[in-house]
């Protein structure tokens, strides 16, 4: 059902009040058990994806250029709000560009084990501590792109539901599993007997040239085990513990006085030569 709304304090707008308020998200989010999907783009993965949809809020300018995402919500029974666009705007807090926003319901927690147990053999992709919720999403769109079984969080990673991380990964949080794993990093010997090799991501800052990547990973791949790739937040990388618990440290060789890549940017690096033989090459 389309519903025209004309006033930002209407009740039936509640999921969608002050997205651009990380603390009152975490909290309105907690509270009503929701989370929200910004962009055509993600919304658009969110329906593929199956995933239940709660509503879909969309600026009276953009109504007319997604007929196929109102025709895809109205189909699952949920209400469609379409509202002008100053009235989008006192709702939300901010100039909504993209014009077209989603709320859905909170998954509960996967189990990590069972998880695990799934994406056997495969790679899996492993945050601690990273907390921009930008980076969040260029990794989960990484992990979608080079065929990564699932991603495992540390229990001080951020929300990969929260809104800007699933813009930014074009909705692919939504599609590639995640668990998060405690005790940390204890929790990373499970993967180990579950048969993966826990290899960290940091840099080398001992030597320049470094032995070549490929080789590297070669090395982390010769036995056929799984592999688990570690990654940490910008600046402070992986804590000493976590070092401490993985099989293998890998390096990106970079040229003298360059200390490091983006951490999206350098697991899409190592991930690109980790791919699993399934996913192909696209033009």
């Amino acid at each position: 059902m389309v519903i025209a709304i004309d006033d930002p304090a209407d009740p039936r707008l509640a999921d969608y009040r002050d997205l651009n308020d990380l603390d009152l998200r975490r909290r309105r989010e907690e509270a009503r058990g929701v989370f929200v999907v910004e962009g055509r783009v993600a919304v658009r993965q969110l329906l593929r994806a199956g995933w239940t949809v709660g509503s879909l809020l969309v600026d009276e300018h953009q109504a007319a250029a997604v007929p196929d995402l109102l025709e895809a919500v109205e189909a699952r029974h949920a209400p469609v709000y379409v509202a002008p666009r100053p009235v989008v705007a006192a709702t939300v807090g901010f100039d909504l560009h993209r014009g077209v926003v989603a709320a859905a319901p909170r998954p509960a927690p996967t189990d990590p084990d069972a998880l695990v147990e799934v994406a056997r053999g495969q790679v899996l992709l492993v945050l601690e501590g990273v907390n921009d919720h930008e980076n969040i999403g260029a990794l989960f769109r990484n992990a979608a792109a080079f065929g990564v079984a699932a991603v495992l969080l540390d229990p001080t990673t951020a929300d990969p539901l929260y809104r800007r991380s699933v813009r930014v990964s074009a909705g692919h949080v939504l599609s590639v599993p995640f668990a998060r794993v405690a005790p940390w990093p204890a929790g990373l010997a499970r993967l180990r007997a579950a048969g993966f090799l826990v290899a960290a991501l940091a840099p080398d800052r001992a030597s320049f040239p470094q032995k070549p990547l490929p080789q590297q990973v070669a090395q982390l791949r010769q036995d056929g085990k799984g592999v688990a790739l570690v990654v940490g937040a910008e600046g402070p990388g992986l804590s000493a513990a976590a070092l401490a618990a993985a099989d293998a440290v890998v390096s990106i060789p970079m040229a003298p006085g360059v200390d490091s890549l983006n951490v999206a940017t350098a697991a899409a690096v190592v991930l690109s030569h980790l791919v699993i033989p399934s996913v192909g090459c696209s033009q």
